[in-house]
């Protein structure tokens, strides 16, 4: 009965492409926003959660020699994975771009940037509480011009969804979400409601 109720599971729930790329646009086009445009790109592009991006420091992505790394090891993670070795992500080279120009803008505005400083500051230099990001997420959507409210978590469950949407591959969707079982990937095989309104669209009318 388990596995025939499994088989009808939903989604998690992710953005619309139309959400998503709204609240990258919006977040971009403002000098103040460049910070949640940086945070939000490096949670669609690795799937990291919301404790792990506020837990990144400067040295964390950036090498001695001052490039931004293509490989981050994680210093802060979900505990109920105890692999050492399988808490690390790949950045992209637009990722790796977008953190770069937000370190040059820091440093342009006087700030010390040590290998301990936070990558993700509030307005007093502090590092970036859970509390301020979802303040702020919140008020991102409402320019962006969502219809609907959506929690912090949805990013890491829209950036699983869409490398599975593209790869079709269990077990590198697996790595990509550092997640401990496949039964926890599982989920993301499920046809989710974006997928569902696209095949709508083709259908006959």
């Amino acid at each position: 009965m388990a596995s025939y109720a499994a088989s009808f599971a939903r989604a998690p729930k992710t953005f619309t492409d139309r959400e998503r790329s709204s609240l990258l646009r919006v977040t971009g086009e403002h000098v103040a926003g460049f910070r949640d445009h940086v945070l939000y790109s490096l949670a669609e592009n690795t799937a990291l959660r919301q404790h792990e991006l506020l837990g990144l420091n400067v040295g964390d992505v950036r090498a001695p020699g001052g490039t931004i790394k293509r490989r981050v090891t994680l210093r802060v993670f979900k505990r109920s994975n105890q692999n050492v070795d399988d808490q690390f992500v790949f950045l992209g080279d637009t990722v790796r771009a977008k953190i770069a120009r937000l370190l040059e803008l820091r440093a342009r505005a006087g700030e010390v940037l040590g290998p301990d400083s936070p990558l993700f500051v509030s307005s007093r230099g502090k590092r970036l509480s859970a509390r301020r990001a979802r303040s702020a997420f919140a008020s991102w959507q409402k320019r962006a011009g969502f219809e609907r409210r959506v929690n912090f978590h949805v990013m890491r469950h829209d950036a699983i969804s869409f490398m599975y949407r593209n790869k079709k591959d269990p077990k590198m969707v697996q790595r990509f979400a550092r997640h401990a079982s496949p039964l926890s990937t599982a989920i993301y095989t499920h046809t989710s409601d974006e997928d569902l309104y696209r095949a709508v669209q083709e259908q006959p009318a």
